[in-house]
Formats: C-alpha cells, sequence, structure tokens
C-alpha cells in the first residue's frame, strides 16, 4: 500500500543550507522508492486556512517511508532544512486502490447513533 510524507512548511526564508537540502534529497529517497509528488507548488485554499508552502513525497509503503526518514542519508540533510523552515510533517499510509469509505461511515453512523 502507498504511504506519503506530506510537509507544510512555512517561514522559508532563501538561503543556501535549504538549496543544498533540495538538491540532496532526491538522492537519499531513491533507494526506498520515494519521489515527489508536489513540491512548492502553488495551491488554493478552499476553506479554511493553509499557510505556507506543501511538499508531498510518494512512497511504496509506510516501511519504506520510515527506512527513508530514519536513514543515515536522510538524517545527514535534516538540519539543512530544520535550522532554517518552521512546519510540520507527517508520514501516512495510503488506501488499497479498491478502498472505498463504507465501513468508515458505517462506523461513524453507529458511533453517532449511540449517543
Amino acid at each position: 500500500m502507498p504511504a506519503y510524507v506530506i510537509a507544510n512548511l512555512q517561514d522559508a526564508a532563501p538561503h543556501a543550507d535549504i538549496a543544498e537540502y533540495i538538491e540532496r534529497l532526491p538522492d537519499t529517497m531513491r533507494p526506498f522508492g520515494g519521489r515527489y509528488l508536489v513540491h512548492f507548488t502553488p495551491h488554493e485554499v478552499k476553506e479554511g486556512t493553509w499557510a505556507g508552502n506543501i511538499v508531498m513525497l510518494g512512497f511504496p509503503s509506510i516501511e519504506e517511508a520510515r527506512a527513508w526518514w530514519d536513514s543515515p542519508a536522510y538524517r545527514e540533510i535534516a538540519p539543512l532544512r530544520s535550522q532554517h523552515i518552521t512546519g510540520g510533517i507527517i508520514l501516512i499510509d495510503g488506501v488499497a486502490d479498491d478502498y472505498t469509505p463504507t465501513a468508515a461511515a458505517a462506523a461513524i453512523r453507529h458511533a453517532a447513533n449511540s449517543d
């Protein structure tokens, strides 16, 4: 099942360390099957607020996403980003190709009816 790394990055002032991080990042992802899905592309807010820039990486599985995050190659370059950019980063499982939301809806309906 695919997995994703989603970053909502804020306060990214230009800095040479950030450029180096971006240049080196693809080589850290490659051994784990990682690839860019979204990288600092403009986004359109439809509801609420969503400040900052979005970066989304895809991996074949959550295990590979975790292995990339914990890898010596990534840990070596992570400070180049974290010392200059604030924001949150999550790792999250995707859903199977045949996923349908009916089970989630049923669980919500059951919880709502139990009150």
